[in-house]
Order: C-alpha cells, then sequence, then structure tokens
C-alpha cells in the first residue's frame, strides 16, 4: 500500500500548483497584488540499507510545498487622476490600522475616504502617517490616522505686504495715483488698505494710506481713517533712496519698509480681532517695488502674507508622501505624512487577505519611516500599482500542473491494477 503515498502526495501537489495559478489569474486585476509561485521538494525514506561501495539505498515516497513564494517586483503604474489613489514606486508597503487596532501592511494604494474624511482602504482600514499642526508635519509622533477630509484652514493675520507700482515722473506737483490690497486680521476678516501718492516736489511723493473707518470702533469721521502717513524720495534714475514716516526725525533706508499701525490709536477692530502691525516692504531681493519713471502710475501687483479661513477644495500627494492641501482662501497647508515601512526579508511576510500583510519571525519587523529614505521606494499620487501577475506565465503553470495531476492518477491506476492482480494471485 506504500506504493500509494508517491503519486498521492504528487495529486496533492498538482492539486496545490492549479489552485495556486487559479488564484492568481483570480487576481490578476486586483491592484497591489503580488503574483504567488510554489516550490517543492522530494520526501525520501530512511535509508534501510546500503550497497557494497557504502553508498545508500534510498527510496522516494514523494513530493511535498517546501514554500509559497511572493514576487514583489513592482506592478505596472495605472494613472487613476484621484487624489487619494498612491503608488510606492519601489521598496516599501503603506501602514494601514484594521478596526481592531491592529497594523497591517499592503502595496494596494487603492484608498478612498470615510464620512469622517479620513483616508481608508476599500474594506475600511486606516491610512496610518505622521501628522501636521499648523501645515507642519511632525514625523517624530506617533503614527495617526490620515485627514484628508472636512478640513478647514485657520485664518493668518498679515503682517507683511508688498505693492509693485510706478509714480509717472512727468507729473506735476498736485497729481496722485493710488493702491489698494486687502489684508486679513486674526479673525480672516478682509479689510481693503488704500494707498495714495500725491507728487508734493520733484522726485518727491507722500504716501497716505488708509483703511475704511466703518471697520474701526469708535469710527471715525470720514469715509476712511488714516493708519500711515509719509514721504517718498527717489533719485534722479527713479530709484526710490529714503523714506521718512510723518512724525519721523530723519528720513530711512527703504529696505526697512514702513510700518503701519492698525488699528490706529484710540480704536479697535470692529470684529474684535487682534491688534496687526503690518510691514510694508519697499523692496524684493534688494529691489524697490515703488519706482518712478516717465510711464504712467500704475500698480502692476499687490500681495500680503495674510489669509481668510478656508475650506479645504483639494489635495495632491508629494514623493515624499506629504499631503499638500489647498483651501478655499489660496492657502497651502500639509495635511499630513503618509508612512512607509520596510522589511529585512520580504518572502517572510504572511499574506493576510484583503491585499494586507502581517510580520513573521521571518520577515523581521517592520521599520517605519518617510518615503525615499532609508532604502523605502517614493510615492506617486493619483495612481495604482496593478497586480503583476503575467497571463501567459500563468497559463504555462497551469498546463504543466494539469499534466502533473493527470501522470499521477496515472499512477495510481496502475497501482490499483497492479494490487489487484496480486491480490486475484493470492485467491
Amino acid at each position: 500500500m506504500g506504493s500509494f503515498s508517491s503519486p498521492l502526495s504528487g495529486l496533492t501537489a498538482a492539486q496545490d500548483q492549479l489552485q495556486t495559478v487559479s488564484n492568481n489569474l483570480a487576481n490578476i486585476d486586483t491592484d497591489g497584488y503580488k503574483d504567488q509561485t510554489l516550490t517543492f521538494s522530494d520526501i525520501f525514506a530512511q535509508t534501510s540499507a546500503t550497497n557494497g561501495s557504502g553508498d545508500p539505498l534510498q527510496t522516494g515516497s514523494g513530493v511535498a510545498v517546501s514554500s509559497t513564494d511572493s514576487d514583489f517586483t513592482e506592478g505596472t503604474k495605472d494613472t487613476t487622476d484621484v487624489s487619494s489613489n498612491m503608488l510606492i514606486s519601489g521598496n516599501g508597503f503603506f501602514v494601514t490600522q484594521s478596526s481592531t487596532g491592529a497594523q497591517d501592511y499592503t502595496r494596494a494604494g487603492d484608498f478612498t475616504t470615510n464620512n469622517a474624511g479620513q483616508l481608508t482602504t476599500p474594506n475600511g482600514e486606516l491610512v496610518l502617517g505622521y501628522p501636521a499642526v499648523s501645515g507642519v508635519v511632525n514625523t517624530s509622533a506617533a503614527l495617526q490616522p490620515l485627514q484628508v477630509g472636512n478640513l478647514s484652514s485657520p485664518a493668518v493675520a498679515s503682517t507683511t505686504m508688498n505693492i509693485s507700482a510706478n509714480l509717472d515722473a512727468d507729473s506735476t506737483v498736485g497729481d496722485t495715483a493710488s493702491s489698494s490690497l486687502p489684508v486679513y486680521d486674526s479673525l480672516g476678516t478682509s479689510h481693503t488698505l488704500s494707498v495714495t501718492y500725491t507728487m508734493t516736489a520733484a522726485d518727491t511723493w507722500s504716501y497716505n494710506v488708509t483703511i475704511p473707518s466703518s471697520d474701526l470702533t469708535p469710527a471715525g469721521t470720514g469715509a476712511t481713517t488714516t493708519v500711515a502717513s509719509g514721504t517718498l524720495n527717489f533719485n534722479s534714475q527713479g530709484v526710490l533712496t529714503s523714506v521718512q514716516p510723518t512724525g519721523a526725525a530723519a528720513t530711512s533706508d527703504p529696505s526697512a519698509g514702513i510700518t503701519i499701525t492698525i488699528p490706529p490709536s484710540g480704536t479697535t477692530l470692529a470684529d474684535g480681532a487682534a491688534a496687526m502691525p503690518i510691514t510694508w516692504n519697499l523692496e524684493t531681493a534688494g529691489s524697490p517695488t515703488i519706482t518712478q519713471t516717465a510711464t504712467a502710475s500704475g500698480t502692476s501687483a499687490t500681495s500680503t502674507n495674510g489669509f481668510a479661513s478656508g475650506t479645504l477644495s483639494n489635495y495632491t500627494v508629494g514623493t515624499d508622501g506629504t499631503i499638500e492641501g489647498t483651501f478655499s482662501s489660496g492657502q497651502t497647508l500639509a495635511l499630513g505624512q503618509v508612512a512607509v515601512a520596510s522589511f529585512a526579508n520580504n518572502q517572510g511576510l504572511a499574506d493576510s487577505g484583503n491585499n494586507d500583510y502581517q510580520p513573521t519571525a521571518a520577515s523581521g519587523s517592520a521599520v517605519i519611516g518617510v518615503a525615499g529614505t532609508g532604502g523605502r521606494g517614493t510615492v506617486i499620487g493619483g495612481s495604482v500599482e496593478e497586480s503583476n501577475v503575467n497571463i501567459a506565465s500563468e497559463f504555462a503553470k497551469l498546463i504543466v500542473a494539469q499534466q502533473a495531476y493527470s501522470a499521477n492518477a496515472k499512477s495510481i491506476t496502475t497501482f490499483n491494477q497492479v494490487s489487484q492482480s496480486t491480490l486475484q494471485m493470492l485467491q
């Protein structure tokens, strides 16, 4: 009866091979799936004797599966243009958290968001990463679920402003020009600052910066209230050489800028926001932003570093895994950074289903860090990694497994016929 054990083990091995190939083909469209291959080893009975040369006499007892190997070669990139989708180009795994709090690891980046705005896998596991506070990622903090929805940006009070303008050198005394721009207080309320330039002498202009009186408490008697004033002095080449704020004892270098105090002394902002001193920068990279040339007066650009509060409009993922969110206020802030894990031996990972892997003693513990460092791959946003199953190779394996199954089945039939003939002889 021992003769049946070898072909029976062959049948089992062929069946396992068919099962593995079938599983590969079934997952040919599964994002992040890794092709699996069985490795077999032979089984030998104990040595019962030796020949005249002392060599052992052994008879094979069949075959057994010695290992299941996963091909961790990177799959083809599929560009989806979905913000929540990600792909790791190179070594590494995304870190996720199941409902039980256990960490899993996956190559499948077909992420989506739940109703809480958190980044999740299709089966509901939370994608983990490093948190960001006020747009700054803290890679020393513990991993947390990444929030990419239901977010708003805080208001940022303006502290600097810039105006690029030209004042017509052909103007006569009394001619005016103007600029205006919005600035934001600590509550995100916008206030329009208006700057009026008046030519007072050759190469000399006065400036007067005002804010709507209705923005102040108590409100001024006029439509606007002055918050800064002074004189701008130019040389014969139209370059701003000095500034003299009203009340200042002497002129100052334009590189120091002009300090504007909002609200002016004796008033408060009507919305209750904190006072906001603003520096009017008159130079950019050493070049004056206010010039005097023989062209029409006009303002070409204005900017401030303040922002109103806003809601998240969209987000993108950088190669280092940083998620950058753009808000309706125009502000761009980091929302967090995707964590990437690596292992000493990827083949030692245990496939736990749902595109997830679990570490084992053979794989070693996960080493979690930032994409693009420590041998980890980079992250590509708006894309997913396709299955790396090769359909042609799988069909070739399928044919071999089928033939092996048929051959072992034929061996069992032959052993059965021999056994029946032996029994008939004994009868």
